[in-house]
């Protein structure tokens, strides 16, 4: 494979690890806004199903019809849901500083104004961020998903009381981490193997004809004129 095609490989992976590091963290924003983090359906009431977030609460009814509250005191929330609050709009905002420092550490990407040396730190550091971002947006859904497992097969609880499974904000979230870890891994490794770039062709090229013209016509300096009294 010759050196052009091996750098143009390497530029479209580090596009293809960036999109999939955007794409992670996007869906880690959904993941931390929508009511779906915890799942409850009653068997008093078949037709209802209750469902819990980080932010709200809300009850799905099988006419389609939804209700939802925001949380009256943080207090009086679980521990899990208090801690994954914080971690998750860390997440996000990790992941928001990455994407503002990897666009401009791609490779396709080039503009007059910005130091063509400064590429790589900006690409290396930016897949970094997605990496943490990543295993941040794990953390609390890892936790949550422990709790209600642990409360689920919890002894002390009778059976016929309804009791707490997996939200789809868990998959979601699931799915965001390991997308921003992956991504933000290709990311760095492309950026990382990436040559240093080149001098422009098309100025050699230029500066061809140039040199060979000046062979064909040497140039030489205007004598001065006699001077006649």
């Amino acid at each position: 494979m010759s050196p052009d095609m091996a750098c143009h490989s390497r530029t479209t992976a580090q596009l293809g690890g960036f999109v999939l590091s955007l794409f992670g963290w996007v869906s880690s924003c959904v993941t931390t806004f929508i009511p779906l983090w915890k799942s409850l359906n009653l068997e008093l009431s078949v037709f209802e199903n209750w469902n819990v977030g980080l932010w709200h609460a809300c009850i799905f009814q099988e006419e389609g019809k939804m209700q939802c509250k925001a949380y009256d005191s943080i207090l009086a929330l679980p521990l899990d849901i208090q801690v994954s609050r914080i971690i998750m709009v860390t997440s996000n905002g990790l992941g928001l500083l990455a994407f503002s420092l990897s666009i401009w550490g791609l490779n396709c990407l080039k503009t007059r104004a910005q130091n063509q040396g400064l590429k790589r730190p900006f690409g290396i550091v930016g897949g970094a961020l997605f990496c943490i971002s990543g295993i941040a947006s794990l953390v609390p859904v890892s936790w949550v998903a422990h709790t209600i497992v642990e409360e689920f097969w919890d002894e002390t609880v009778p059976p016929i009381v309804s009791k707490w499974e997996f939200g789809e904000a868990l998959f979601l979230g699931w799915f965001a981490g390991f997308c921003l870890i992956l991504g933000g891994l290709l990311l760095i490794c492309t950026t990382y193997f990436l040559e240093a770039q080149k001098p422009s062709k098309q100025l050699a090229v230029s500066c061809k004809p140039r040199m060979q013209m000046a062979k064909h016509f040497p140039y030489s300096p205007p004598k001065n004129p006699d001077l006649v009294i």
